[in-house]
Parts: C-alpha cells; sequence; structure tokens
C-alpha cells in the first residue's frame, strides 16, 4: 500500500522535553475509514502524541503525513484546513453562546466564509442549514437555543464532538470522549461517535476497555512513547507482550465485550 492510501501516518516519530524523551519512534499507519483506539498505561505519551498530530507540539524527529502529505511543523488550524480535527479532554466551547452558534462558528471558515464586518450570519442560509443538520447528528436539535452553560455533562461532550466534526474533517481525533461518564451515558455515547464518524477516520484515546473493544476497528498500544502492538482487537487481546506491559487480567476481563 503507498503512503497516499493511508489516512495518517507516524514515521518515526520522537519527543523530547528537554533531556526526557517522551515518545520513542512510534510508528502507525491508519487507513482511511479505519477507528483507531490508542491505549496505555499512564505516562505513556499518549495525549503527547494527539498534541503532535495536531501541531500543538512540535516533533524532536521523525514524520506524521496526513493523506500522504507531510504535516509536521505546521500550524494546529493549517493542520485543520488540511482536514484534521481534535477534540480535548476538558471541554472547550463558547459557554455564553447557544448550542447552535457553537456549531455554527465550526462551520464557517469551512464554507468559505472569512471575517467580515458587513455580512450577517442570520443571512447564510447554507452555514445555518449545515450547523442544524450537524445538531441532529450529535441528537442536540431539541437544545439548539440553550447556552453552552446549561447544558448537562454528557450533552456538552456531546457539543464538543459536535464542533469537532462540523468543519467536515476527514480525520477525526477524540481524546477520552467517555470520560466522566456513566454506563448508560457511556453506551450512548459509543452509538453517538459510530453515526457521526461513519466515512471518516478516527482515533481516539480511551481508557474505559468496554469502549475501547465496543468502538475499534484496531488497537495501538503505547507504552513507554513506543507503539509496541497495532492490531484488531481480539488479537491485541491475545498478544502476550502487550499483556506483561500492560493490560494483563483486565483484557481479559473484557472478553466478549462489545457494542
Amino acid at each position: 500500500m503507498s503512503g497516499r492510501e493511508f489516512a495518517l501516518e507516524l514515521l518515526d516519530v520522537r519527543k523530547s522535553f528537554g533531556k526526557t524523551e517522551i515518545i520513542r519512534g512510534a510508528q502507525l499507519q491508519v487507513k482511511a475509514g479505519e477507528r483507531v483506539a490508542i491505549i496505555g498505561p499512564n505516562g505513556a505519551g499518549k495525549s503527547t502524541l494527539f498534541n503532535l498530530i495536531s501541531g500543538r507540539f512540535g516533533l524532536s524527529s521523525g514524520e506524521i503525513r496526513l493523506h500522504g502529505q507531510r504535516i509536521d511543523g505546521q500550524k494546529p488550524y493549517q493542520i485543520n484546513r488540511l482536514g484534521l480535527s481534535r477534540s480535548f479532554q476538558v471541554s472547550n466551547l463558547f459557554t455564553r453562546l447557544s448550542v447552535f452558534e457553537n456549531i455554527r462558528c465550526a462551520v464557517l471558515w469551512s464554507m468559505g466564509y472569512r471575517y467580515s464586518f458587513w455580512k450577517f450570519l442570520t443571512e447564510l442560509d447554507d452555514a445555518n442549514d449545515r450547523a442544524d443538520q450537524v445538531l441532529e447528528m450529535i441528537k442536540l436539535d431539541k437544545r439548539r437555543d440553550v447556552l453552552a452553560m446549561n447544558l448537562t455533562y454528557a450533552e456538552a461532550r456531546a457539543l464538543e464532538i459536535g464542533i469537532t466534526i462540523a468543519g467536515g474533517s476527514s480525520v477525526i481525533l477524540l481524546d477520552e470522549p467517555t470520560a466522566g461518564m456513566s454506563k448508560s451515558e457511556t453506551h450512548r455515547f459509543i452509538q453517538l461517535i459510530r453515526e457521526v464518524t461513519v466515512g471518516k477516520t478516527l482515533l481516539t484515546v480511551e481508557h474505559d476497555m468496554g469502549v475501547v473493544f465496543g468502538l475499534a476497528d484496531k488497537i495501538a498500544v503505547l507504552v513507554y512513547g513506543e507503539v509496541i502492538a497495532f492490531d484488531e482487537p481480539d488479537a491485541v487481546r491475545a498478544n502476550a507482550r502487550v499483556q506483561e506491559a500492560y493490560l494483563g487480567s483486565v483484557l481479559a476481563e473484557t472478553q466478549g465485550a462489545g457494542a
């Protein structure tokens, strides 16, 4: 498979802070349309890896490619405009704007609208229609005019995902999307993520093994800054090196875990 057939590639990616090497030659090749969960112990470098991919941190060495195009060294907004979008562990919303207004802010640039002082947002029918479509996708259409500050925790996380997908990015990064949710909320959220990422490439950092095995097509195991395994869930579950280095009995307990 040629490099251009991968949605995302990490090629010998390394990141050091001072003398401390956090990411140590990470290798990963994700095909278009795959849903990949990145797991690993605390301190493995998962959030650092996301920050490298999205441009928040610069590489110490290596390459990151998006649909064959090298993106390391570019700024986050430039990477976003090339088709990669991410959410964060902590919701980052415009709390004093409505749910609809938050989504509309996310769609404007992708639809070709730039900064303008003479256009009224209410007259941008295509952007408003797109925002309403996203609200339906994330099941917040009935909360359209509610201020973001008044949403429940699960609703705020859904809005965060809506903002992430609103611009039409083909590669989506979700950082612990179900953290802090109840079991019933988590179950509904897995289904929501599946629905809104149809036809897209998904990378998610997740600690809940039920979510991992219920959502991911493949699992990448990150330990001490290295990807020690990248395979389908059953193969990762049975991988002796993964069990020894990280999951052990936790993987066995998830036998049969799914949607």
